[in-house]
């Protein structure tokens, strides 16, 4: 035994064990993650449920089966419910019942014993809405320009006509959101135009009939732009489904607001695997709707991306120059010693405090002080001295500073001495040799820690609620408008969001599967940085082992 310990045997195999719970451990996070999560978009079967007379509320109820579970009668009791009969366990129901603006909410929980009988019909439809969630019901028919739609296939013909309303949907969003937008900046650049000209006191009546000419013109393409989405909107909304609730009352549903349906109970396997295919697809493509309960998380992927990018180029360079001088420049002194040490406390400072940071000097100080010598028309309206996607990124970088210079570090001083004594020795230069030997051969490190950074910051929330990250951003930090990358603009984040839909949101419950489907995208993209690090990692240091041999 004594032997055995000696040999270093155990602790080989409680290294192996620990990775091995390590890789267990993330991949039941991931299953549950994308168990939890994509079951969301999956199209789950729609029952009637017809209820005993004593139940409360209408006699028939429509929904989803969200969830079964086994609870005592003493639970029921301590909530002030009175089951019926004397067993001692009974199943309860939870119903998503959708219709919110008649339901007045999305959930509705039911005793087993409240069913009198519970049937999934063929003809049950699920209408996924731009606002008030989903709806449930019978198709009850279509309306044409107010007229009933006849001789048709009424199913057919709404499948056909959806597509159509997305089109013109997507028209009208692209004039309202772009073209006007454009229009908007246009008007306002002219106005600061006017303001510094009238500061510099040439505003003389040549800049007077120029800028009458220009508002003028803006004004005639801002009304032709909203006679064409008056137009749009009048064909959005021409035609619209009537829809029968589980009460019988028939609702009029115009179509420019139904963004898909389908009817669950009548769909094939390989339907539904395309239709959760097509939902999966709209989740990762769309924006957010419904207080950020429905839609997708197009945005706030973009803005993670984006923010990380620019991260990127700020922390990369900066964490290299540092490590290089400390470990092949600086002597080995008690400045040096005290650099180090506040770089590795720095690694331990709880990260909302570099939001605070940020806050007070990226952007009070450095962006009003932007806003002063370059945007003082713009004043007291900020520009740059307001939270953005530019300070989250330079905060982020300054979070993940030590990570970058710690690694660098490392892998400098795993480099052989010789090698840089033959450089010298051969005739380079000191920067030469730092240049072509040793930099390259500290490459995996750099890249690691790089990465480690990179998944570091696409996790963080608190500095980024500060800094820049909003529930909501109307436009995304790139478009087709000069500069066409707006850095003052503030920016969605996937960490936040799945914070505000777990903790913000109006329905938990509704969005709970939201939360799952977000964490399991946010979680997947970090492990992809993580092996995407391995494998840069592994191929630089097999194309520089034969140097360290």
């Amino acid at each position: 035994m004594r032997a055995w310990l000696k040999s270093g045997s155990p602790w080989v195999w409680l290294t192996a064990g620990s990775v091995s719970v390590s890789l267990l451990a993330l991949l039941g996070i991931l299953l549950l993650l994308a168990g939890q999560g994509m079951r969301y978009f999956w199209p789950s079967p729609v029952y009637q449920f017809e209820l005993n007379q004593a139940a409360a509320g209408p006699v028939t109820l429509i929904g989803e089966l969200y969830q079964q579970q086994t609870i005592s009668r003493q639970q029921l009791l301590e909530a002030g419910v009175t089951p019926p009969g004397d067993a001692a366990q009974l199943t309860r129901y939870l119903i998503k019942v959708g219709n919110r603006e008649s339901e007045g909410q999305d959930f509705r929980t039911l005793l087993a014993s409240d069913v009198r009988r519970q049937s999934a019909p063929h003809d049950l439809l699920v209408l996924e809405r731009n606002s008030n969630g989903t709806a449930y019901g019978f198709l009850a028919g279509l309306l044409e320009d107010g007229q009933p739609l006849t001789g048709r296939d009424l199913n057919q013909a709404l499948q056909q006509r959806l597509p159509q309303i997305a089109a013109l949907s997507r028209q009208a969003h692209d004039i309202q959101i772009h073209q006007m937008a454009r229009i908007n900046e246009q008007f306002a650049a002219l106005n600061l135009r006017e303001k510094k000209l009238r500061r510099d006191q040439r505003f003389d009546a040549r800049a007077q009939a120029q800028m009458k000419a220009e508002r003028l013109e803006l004004q005639r393409q801002y009304r032709q732009m909203a006679e064409q989405l008056d137009g749009l909107n009048r064909d959005r909304q021409r035609d619209a489904l009537l829809l029968r609730d589980m009460r019988g009352q028939v609702h009029t549903i115009p179509l420019s607001q139904i963004r898909d349906a389908w009817f669950p109970n009548a769909m094939s396997l390989g339907q539904k695997v395309a239709h959760w295919g097509e939902q999966v697809k709209k989740f990762l493509s769309d924006s957010p709707r419904e207080a950020n309960t429905e839609g997708g998380v197009f945005p706030a992927i973009f803005g993670t991306v984006l923010m990380v990018v620019l991260m990127s180029v700020v922390v990369m360079p900066f964490g290299v120059i540092a490590a290089v001088y400390l470990h092949e420049y600086a002597g080995k002194n008690l400045l040096t010693r005290l650099i180090r040490i506040a770089v590795v406390n720095l690694a331990g400072v709880p990260s909302i405090v570099y939001g605070v940071f940020g806050l007070g000097f990226f952007v009070y100080l450095i962006g009003g002080s932007i806003d002063r010598l370059f945007y003082a028309e713009s004043l007291p309206n900020p520009t740059f001295g307001t939270p953005g996607v530019l300070w989250a990124a330079l905060t982020l970088a300054l979070l993940t500073l030590p990570v970058v210079i710690v690694s660098t570090e490392e892998g400098l001083s795993r480099i052989p001495a010789t090698l840089r004594q033959g450089s010298l020795a051969l005739g380079a230069s000191r920067a030469e040799t730092l240049w072509r030997i040793v930099l390259p051969m500290a490459a995996p490190a750099m890249m690691t820690g790089l990465i480690l950074a990179i998944a570091r910051a696409a996790g963080e929330t608190a500095p980024l609620m500060l800094v820049g990250v909003v529930k909501s951003a109307p436009v995304l930090p790139v478009d087709d408008i000069f500069p066409y990358l707006h850095l003052e603009r503030k920016f969605m984040h996937l960490s936040f969001q799945i914070y505000d839909m777990a903790f913000q949101s109006p329905s938990v419950e509704a969005a709970r599967p939201l939360v799952f489907a977000t964490a399991f995208l946010l979680v997947a993209i970090v492990v992809g940085l993580n092996l995407t690090a391995m494998g840069i990692r592994h191929s630089l240091r097999e194309r520089y082992r034969v140097w360290e041999q």
